[in-house]
């Protein structure tokens, strides 16, 4: 199955950029988990702690700290690292300006690779991460500081 995917700003400050993947056409991924867990009563105290650590992120930066690796070594895939044992958000970190915020999900198995759904989401990160390390080799895109240049309008396909 062929997937279009484009990249909306979310957030910009003077210490990062936070971007989100869109896929289709449809809202972000960002967007589409805030909807599933803005009103979750089950993971409610995950979620704030999830959004406070995002605003921590636009004040101070992408900071390695936040963030736990997942993926593979070769790719920018992260989650971010707060003190839960549920709920997830997955992202690319791709430096401390930039950070790109996927969708996510409440954790029931050891790894991520195990559940369908937040494997899912971690393979379109990849994806998309792929894509855009061959768009900035081509050219096609910059990453100047905080802002990927000429991202607007482009539509990547896999």
């Amino acid at each position: 199955m062929t997937k279009e995917y484009t990249l909306k700003t979310i957030e910009q400050s003077d210490n990062v950029g936070l971007y989100s993947i869109c896929i289709n056409g449809n809202e972000s991924e960002f967007e589409k988990f805030m909807t599933a867990f803005k009103q979750n009563a089950t993971v409610s105290r995950d979620y704030q702690k999830i959004i406070f650590a995002i605003m921590k992120i636009v004040s101070d930066g992408a900071l390695e700290r936040f963030f736990r690796i997942e993926g593979k070594y070769s790719d920018n895939t992260a989650a971010l690292a707060i003190d839960s044992k549920r709920l997830r958000l997955y992202c690319l970190r791709i430096s401390n300006e930039i950070l790109i915020l996927g969708n996510g999900g409440i954790k029931t198995t050891a790894t991520y690779e195990e559940d369908p759904i937040l494997n899912g989401y971690v393979c379109d990160l990849q994806a998309f991460d792929s894509l855009l390390k061959k768009m900035q080799r081509n050219g096609k895109i910059t990453i100047q500081k905080n802002i990927i240049t000429n991202i607007d309008n482009i539509k990547m396909t896999l």
